[in-house]
C-alpha cells in the first residue's frame, strides 16, 4: 500500500482493520487510534465498519443524497492531521475559533471538512491541483476572519 496515495480499497481496508482491532481490544497504531475515535464520533457508520464484506465495494452517489462514510472519515483524518501540523498555516487558529463558536469539536471539524471538500471538488471540476489559497480563503471565511 502506498503510504501517501492509497487506493480506495486500501483506504477502506485500513478503516475496517482499525475498527476490527479496536473491537478485539488489540493494540492500535496512533493513526488507527485516531481513526477509531472518528468512527466513534459517527455511530451511524458503525454498521458499515462492522460489515466489511458488505461495504468494501459499496458505491455512494452524493447526487442521490448519499454520504460516503469512508470519504467522510478520511476527510476527518485529513483535517486532524492538518490541525496537528498547522498546515495550511493558520488552520489551528481557525479550528480553535470554530470550537469556541460551536462549543463542540466535532462541529468545528465539520466546518473545516466542508472547506476541504469544496476545495477538492473545485480541483476535480477544473482538472487542476488543489488550490491552497482558495482553501485558506474558505477556511478564513468560515471562521469569520475575512
Amino acid at each position: 500500500m502506498s503510504l501517501y496515495n492509497p487506493s480506495r480499497d486500501q483506504a477502506r481496508q485500513f478503516l475496517f482493520d482499525a475498527w476490527a482491532k479496536f473491537k478485539q481490544q488489540q493494540a492500535l497504531t496512533d493513526l488507527e487510534k485516531i481513526a477509531v475515535e472518528v468512527i466513534q464520533m459517527h455511530p451511524e457508520y458503525k454498521v458499515v465498519f462492522d460489515s466489511p464484506e458488505r461495504y468494501m465495494h459499496q458505491q455512494y452517489f452524493p447526487e442521490m443524497g448519499e454520504t460516503n462514510p469512508f470519504l467522510h472519515i478520511t476527510l476527518h483524518l485529513s483535517i486532524i492531521e492538518q490541525i496537528s501540523i498547522n498546515q495550511p498555516i493558520g488552520i489551528s487558529k481557525i479550528y480553535d475559533k470554530l470550537r469556541i463558536k460551536h462549543h463542540d469539536n466535532h462541529l468545528a471539524y465539520h466546518d473545516l471538512i466542508d472547506c476541504l471538500a469544496e476545495t477538492i471538488w473545485q480541483a476535480q471540476r477544473n482538472n487542476q491541483a488543489l488550490d491552497s489559497e482558495y482553501y485558506l480563503n474558505l477556511l478564513n471565511q468560515k471562521a469569520g476572519f475575512s
